[in-house]
């Protein structure tokens, strides 16, 4: 990393970074994968499971209630205590969500609502490329429970599933059942559109790699879906008292996914912080497993030195952050000028990873400036809702010539008429 002042073009540098599209090619290959699955059902996804995953399907099926159980029992007990008191805190956190329907009584025996409802059945896309993601099936999974989402189908790439079994220890944890070790682009075809065996969802969630996240981007509108993520982000905003070990240590957190992308900046007025930070980054590297990969990371983001304080939330609303770190006197201060970022996370003993995995609060974040308009992932991404409209014959006669001027002035006098042919009947 190296130290840089912020200017209007670093911002700008930032907004280009947001710009992000998907490689023709790549599309092209995606959309193939996608028809083929949507016309042939599970041939086509055992056939591209061969292909891309070097595991032959005899058939796709749920996995066994008997091999979900035998990979629960090999997972270290410490290991279930903590996921359970993470699942805890994570549902203890999302019941606060809940929508609750309402009724508004008017004049003339109006009644009107709003009615919320689960949706019936959510796919979860579980990742298992260079790693395994329990605490992704956490995330995903609790706030759509909590919603009262009645079927949840769990997809999940096979080799990944079997060497790692705290997987299956979250699936069984969370008492979800319908699991298909099937990944990649012909997963969510298959949730998008239903097979021979599998039924499809009405909304997709999960994170994935780029073909992944095209194919949600692609099946959109056939079924809802949580976001299309982009590489992670971190944003820490220090003062010159912060530790530089905590700064480096936190950083390097977000730089561990590795795929080069991640967008890893402090933001600092002080000088002699971003010199130790980048020297702390450098040092404790050393000691990773990854540090091949994070090293690339670190050589594609800066320190960026900012006059003050309010200089530095003035980059943080226009970067957008999926994390952002205030690693300051006063947090709360600075947290009320903060518009955009996904979360925030106040003072020097709330580092990142905290959320990741146990606080409570949601790990799924909008990414790549998305934090603008978009929110974390939440119970409402899994309730719907609807209007429901009564009216009476007395407020039709109160209100009937009103609606009558509205819809004529737009050139509907079929639904003038409607409205009117009540009062006439009268």
């Amino acid at each position: 990393m190296k130290i840089v002042e912020y200017t209007q073009e670093i911002l700008e540098k930032f907004s280009r970074q947001n710009e992000s599209a998907f490689d023709p090619e790549i599309q092209k290959k995606v959309e193939t994968i996608i028809s083929d699955v949507r016309e042939n059902g599970d041939a086509a996804v055992m056939e591209y499971t061969g292909r891309f995953d070097g595991v032959t399907l005899p058939a796709v099926e749920c996995v066994s209630r008997s091999e979900l159980l035998d990979l629960h029992s090999r997972v270290d007990v410490h290991f279930l205590h903590a996921l359970r008191e993470a699942i805890d805190n994570v549902r203890r956190f999302h019941e606060k969500q809940v929508r609750e329907s309402y009724w508004i009584d008017g004049e003339d025996g109006v009644r009107l609502g709003m009615r919320y409802t689960p949706l019936d059945s959510v796919g979860l896309y579980v990742p298992g490329g260079a790693a395994a993601y329990p605490s992704t099936i956490v995330m995903n999974a609790v706030p759509a429970q909590v919603a009262g989402v009645r079927r949840i189908a769990a997809v999940t790439p096979p080799a990944r599933f079997q060497e790692n079994p705290h997987v299956a220890a979250a699936f069984v944890e969370l008492g979800i059942e319908e699991i298909y070790t099937i990944g990649g682009v012909q997963a969510i075809a298959a949730l998008a559109y239903g097979t021979q065996t599998i039924p499809r969802v009405d909304k997709i969630v999960g994170p994935g790699n780029m073909y992944v996240a095209l194919a949600k981007k692609l099946v959109f509108g056939t079924v809802d879906i949580d976001m299309v993520a982009g590489p992670s982000e971190i944003v820490i905003v220090a003062e010159e008292k912060a530790d530089p070990a905590f700064v480096a240590a936190d950083l390097l957190s977000q730089a561990e996914h590795g795929s080069g992308m991640e967008k890893i900046i402090l933001l600092t007025p002080s000088r002699t912080l971003a010199e130790a930070v980048i020297t702390e980054l450098y040092s404790q590297v050393e000691n990773l497993s990854r540090a091949k990969d994070i090293k690339k990371v670190l050589d594609g983001n800066d320190v960026i030195i900012v006059r003050n304080l309010d200089e530095a939330v003035e980059a943080v609303n226009e970067i957008a952050p999926e994390h952002l770190e205030l690693m300051v006197k006063e947090p709360y201060v600075l947290l009320e000028k903060v518009k955009n970022a996904g979360a925030v996370f106040l003072g020097d003993y709330s580092p990142e990873p905290v959320s990741d995995y146990f606080a409570g609060p949601n790990h799924v974040l909008p990414t790549s400036g998305s934090a603008r308009y978009a929110s974390p992932l939440g119970v409402y991404d899994f309730q719907k809702c609807m209007n429901v409209v009564e009216y009476t014959r007395e407020a039709i006669m109160r209100n009937g010539l009103k609606i009558d001027r509205l819809a004529r002035a737009e050139g509907f006098d079929a639904h003038a008429r409607a409205v009117t042919i009540r009062m006439k009947s009268e």
